[in-house]
């Protein structure tokens, strides 16, 4: 019951903001929930929570832009241009 309530606060809170800041907190938890599985320990799961946290921060300020989608070259490297 403790983690649906938990689940459900974080939902809630994440309602009023702009979706730069949705896809930085959701970056951020899924980075950290990651790393820390994934290395076993607290160092792992802050390099993942910094790393989706960013990630997660690039793609939610997309969705801010109408019309401009987000886009890899051949290189690896990101740009947003339009659609």
């Amino acid at each position: 019951m403790k983690k649906i309530l938990a689940i459900g606060c974080v939902t809630l809170s994440l309602a009023a903001c702009t979706a730069t800041e949705r896809g930085a907190g959701i970056g951020a938890a899924t980075g950290a929930v990651v790393g820390g599985a994934v290395t076993g320990d607290v160092r792992g799961a802050a390099v993942g929570a910094a790393v989706g946290g960013a990630s997660g921060a690039l793609i939610g300020s997309v969705q801010d832009q109408p019309g401009r989608c987000y886009y890899r070259d051949r290189y690896g490297n990101r740009y947003i241009d339009d659609c």
